[in-house]
């Protein structure tokens, strides 16, 4: 009988290491996940209005993203805009299309910053030439100025 408590306490204590190491991995994976997801580098209670033209319109995953040249209304000196979007499927939901965007489009942007005051933000609603307006998803949070 000792050898068989021996033999199980054994499995027990295998399976305890086999469970223990589960459940960190299933950690550590949803870590990026969760980090990926966070909006922490915008300033959320920040939202500015710009217009310019578009330079590039990448269409992928995990987000899209405009890159754009707006003009510095003070010193006229052109600007470099990094704007992310939303997952392509949330923004097909949102009305988008692969080639909503080209460069040389020119549009108005409400976005969320970044706090470190680099030129890149998240984007709340983009406005096209023709005065359609698109959401970024109700993730990213709506526009509230005009």
């Amino acid at each position: 009988m000792p050898a068989m408590r021996s033999t199980f306490g054994t499995a027990l204590a295998s399976v305890r290491i086999l469970a223990i190491g589960v459940l960190a991995m299933s950690v550590l994976t949803l870590a990026p996940v969760v980090a990926h997801h966070s909006f922490a580098p915008y300033e959320p209670t920040i939202q500015i209005k710009f217009s310019g033209v578009v330079t590039a319109f990448k269409w992928t995953n995990p987000h899209v993203y405009i890159e754009m040249d707006v003009p510095d209304e003070k010193t006229g000196a052109t600007r470099h805009w990094l704007v992310e979007c939303a997952s392509t499927s949330i923004l097909n939901r949102a009305r988008w299309k692969f080639n909503l965007l080209k460069p040389g489009d020119k549009v108005t942007v409400i976005v969320s910053p970044l706090r470190n005051g680099e030129p890149a933000a998240l984007l709340k609603q983009i406005t096209l030439a023709d005065g359609s307006k698109y959401a970024n998803g109700a993730a990213a949070g709506r526009a509230t100025i005009e």
